[in-house]
């Protein structure tokens, strides 16, 4: 017995001894540490508390450091390349308001369920909480839209705090973790130890369906007459997209998406429903509002797309099957809620239907239903004469690009018309900010996406007011080499609230005009000319006869292109159902 022990002894020094780096301060541990897991990209901001930091990364072969021009511009950047990815994004950022500059991005990424490690600088750890210059309590604020943090305190812990987080942010259902670094403890000698892997008490992120449960499920199957699948952003952060086709495929059932599930069933394949909610397809809602069993599978049942909770999928069973236990029953209760990865649950519900040799049912009765609702309620918009639609941009821009872009949006109704007019086939090819709906975020989630998929066209829709916001980030494409594309749909107004004004306000308008108020017919701001003192090609387009050769162009430009398309702020985004209303309710001219 003591031989044994003493064996295992000598293993785990030995182990330890092998993992042991030489002598370090903290900045450069962090720095060694992110190598190890694999980072090859950070987008950071530096300041007085991040410096040393900063320094660090100036000695690694194997990071590649890109300088955003604001910190959230680099929240949502590393958030594109998570996005894009899957894996792990990195940002960071020195104290006080380079820290909150973050916040946003960090909320955005928690509310879509984004893994990020955010890295800030903090004072020096004797000044905490002494009101020192640049001094945020960053680890407190961010408490309810972090999924973990750290606030480093022996730099020896570094190594072992960079594994955690990084497990954190990527497991279970995936999310920002904060590590907040003193600047003393940036500076602070150590002589590190790497931990080879990460054992928590307590946080157990795998989670797998007993086949009792997903018997049931298919039992429910067997008798239902109209079925609809319900999907969300879950299968993406999954990696379960190709079980979800096999499950549909063999069971026969229409899919319908949220709009982060977008992309994970393909919009091109007879079943597929496209998404439902406030501005989803008649046909998706409708048959969501008939459905006799509703299998919902890593949703989290948002208001904007339930409407009135209550009367949301009321005349059927639903069937919950999620990674996060709080989401059940948290907004809308259901029938059968199970505990599981996703891929896991398909995997297993694909082998059982195969294995057993359940007879396959085919729904026509519902499939024909369904279909009759799809030719009377397609997705549709006015073609005019020489005005340009903003639909047509993007339907144009889909059958150009063959839907083998990776498309980003602001947030405003040209994500709405993105997500309806472009069919995306596969997951990750959709980035936009879903929960938190934030303006601002696509052009810099596009220069994520670029830098984590370089030979992939990356192309940013976006909307005049939306991408005003964070156009700064026009000198990191330049000065990075960073070749994603832009269209703005220009319409001089903030489109999504002048929409509502119209519906709900006897088109008053609340401030929501964003040219000149002294000239009304001119264009404001002069996109092309800050595009060129930027050193970006942008043109203008104002007429249809243009549009589908200024689009060419820009798919063809070896660099970074845009284009500013003059867009009417009459259109609206339809089918609409009205905040907290129902189907019934649905607006569809």
């Amino acid at each position: 017995m003591k031989a044994t022990l003493k064996s295992k002894t000598k293993k785990a020094a030995s182990a330890a001894l092998t993992n042991r780096g030489q002598v370090m301060n903290g900045a450069e541990v962090l720095v060694a540490s992110l190598e190890r897991e694999g980072v090859d990209t950070i987008f950071a901001y530096p300041g007085g508390a991040s410096q040393f930091l900063h320094q660090a990364l100036t000695k690694s072969k194997k990071i590649r450091t890109i300088l955003p021009r604001h910190e959230q511009g680099g929240g949502f950047m590393a958030a594109g390349y998570s996005r894009a990815t899957g894996r792990v994004g990195v940002c960071m950022a020195t104290s006080g308001p380079g820290a909150t500059n973050l916040v946003t991005a960090i909320a955005d990424a928690y509310m879509d369920s984004i893994p990020l490690v955010v890295v800030t600088g903090q004072v020096p750890s004797y000044n905490i909480g002494k009101g020192a210059f640049q001094e945020t309590d960053f680890f407190g604020m961010t408490l309810p839209v972090v999924k973990h943090s750290y606030l480093v305190m022996d730099a020896k812990d570094i190594p072992r705090i960079v594994k955690e987080a990084f497990y954190i942010a990527n497991s279970g259902r995936p999310g920002p973790v904060i590590i907040d670094i003193p600047k003393d403890k940036q500076i602070d000698k150590t002589q590190p130890i790497f931990p080879s892997k990460v054992e928590f008490r307590g946080y157990k992120p795998e989670k797998k369906a007993d086949d009792l449960a997903l018997n049931e499920v298919l039992g429910l199957i067997e008798k239902a007459e109209k079925p609809v699948l319900y999907v969300g952003g879950g299968i993406i952060s999954a990696g379960a997209s190709k079980e979800l086709r096999e499950f549909a495929e063999l069971t026969n059932i229409p899919v319908t998406t949220t709009l982060m599930g977008i992309g994970c069933f393909p919009e091109t394949h007879p079943l597929s429903l496209k998404w439902l909610g406030m501005h989803g397809t008649y046909y998706a809602n409708r048959a969501v509002n008939e459905a006799d069993l509703l299998l919902s599978f890593g949703v989290r049942f948002d208001d904007r797309v339930t409407g009135k909770l209550s009367e949301f999928a009321k005349h059927g069973t639903i069937v919950h099957i999620d990674i996060d236990y709080a989401e059940f029953n948290k907004n809308k209760d259901v029938h059968l809620p199970i505990l599981s990865d996703i891929k896991y649950a398909l995997t297993r519900l694909n082998s059982m239907i195969r294995k057993e040799g359940r007879a396959r049912k085919t729904f026509p009765a519902w499939i024909k239903d369904i279909e009759s609702w799809r030719k009377a309620q397609p997705l549709k918009f006015i073609d005019h004469h020489d005005k340009i639609a903003p639909q047509l941009v993007i339907k144009k821009l889909w059958e150009m690009t063959k839907g083998e872009a990776i498309i980003t949006t602001g947030v405003g109704q040209h994500q709405m018309w993105a997500g309806q007019f472009y069919n995306f086939d596969k997951p990750r090819t959709f980035l936009t900010s879903g929960g938190l709906g934030t303006m601002g975020f696509g052009y810099p989630t596009a220069l994520g996406a670029k830098v984590a998929c370089p030979n992939k066209q990356v192309i940013d829709i976006d909307g005049d007011g939306s991408f005003l916001m964070n156009l700064q980030e026009l000198a990191t494409s330049k000065v990075e080499k960073i070749d994603a594309k832009v269209i703005i749909l220009n319409n001089q107004h903030l489109g999504m609230v002048v929409q509502w004004e119209d519906r709900f306000f006897d088109s008053n308008r609340g401030h929501t005009y964003l040219g000149d108020p002294s000239d009304r017919t001119g264009i404001y701001p002069d996109y092309p000319t800050i595009f060129k003192g930027f050193g970006i090609t942008c043109e203008r387009v104002l007429h249809k006869k243009d549009l589908e050769g200024a689009l060419q162009r820009l798919i063809d430009a070896k660099g970074a292109y845009a284009l500013d398309i003059m867009v009417p702020h009459t259109e609206h985004v339809l089918p609409m159902i009205p905040a907290g209303k129902t189907f019934g309710d649905i607006i569809t001219d």
